[in-house]
């Protein structure tokens, strides 16, 4: 029978990668404060900084590569396709891995890094050389409005009516390599469980709601993903 799988992805999808996860003990804002690089007040107060830091991570963002993780999924997505079912793929990642990995059915919450958003006009744009606060928008032509088009602290998250649609379809919601801490997404789960949908964790050690899945598989993503899909494939 045919299924949809909703599938959420976190930043443990991409570690392997060389990108570096968020909340672990050795993550990102364990280094640097949140407020200041990833909030408006922190880019109105000194966007060199937060744009000098944002540069730097889509530098090491395009010289990065998809790993065993991401290739299973888009063959996972291509599989529940020839059997006439459906993979809604959302990740909390900024990255492009999983679309230069093959999956092409992703919605990005919190944005996109290989992107730019004008505060000024809203036009969103293409983005793979460093921003800066002299550039001006292509599109209203507004000096130092552009920004990185992700989400910061007190914004809201993307495609949220989306997701809600595609999880009350859900058969199965598989979530990967995410902490369970962050919200709305560390909902997903319950909502997938109002619906009747298998839930599924995938991890590198159970998350904060890792209690709540029906099923759990923990170890390095590129390997228990790939194991997974290709069980579930077979």
């Amino acid at each position: 029978m045919a299924q949809h799988i909703v599938i959420l992805t976190g930043a443990g999808v991409s570690a392997e990668s060389g990108l570096g996860t968020f909340r672990d003990v050795d993550g990102i804002w364990s280094k640097f404060d949140p407020m200041e690089l990833a909030s408006p007040e922190g880019f109105a107060r000194n966007p060199v900084k937060v744009l000098d830091f944002y540069n730097a991570r889509r530098r090491n963002l395009v010289d990065a590569q998809p790993n065993a993780a991401h290739f299973a999924l888009a063959k996972l997505e291509q599989g529940l396709a020839e059997r006439g079912g459906l993979l809604t793929l959302v990740t909390q990642n900024i990255d492009d891995l999983h679309e230069r990995a093959g999956s092409a059915n992703v919605l990005h919450m919190h944005g996109e890094l290989l992107k730019a958003r004008c505060g000024a006009c809203s036009a969103v744009m293409n983005c793979r050389e460093d921003l800066s606060v002299s550039d001006a928008c292509p599109g209203c032509g507004d000096v130092g409005a552009l920004r990185p088009h992700v989400v910061w602290f007190g914004e809201y998250p993307e495609h949220l009516d989306d997701i809600a649609v595609a999880l009350a379809d859900a058969d199965m919601f598989i979530s990967i390599g995410t902490s369970g801490t962050v919200w709305p997404a560390a909902g997903f789960v319950l909502q997938a469980r109002e619906t009747g949908a298998r839930t599924v964790e995938l991890n590198l050690e159970p998350s904060d709601d890792g209690r709540v899945f029906d099923e759990a598989h923990y170890g390095p993503a590129s390997e228990i993903v790939p194991d997974w899909v290709e069980t579930y494939l077979t």
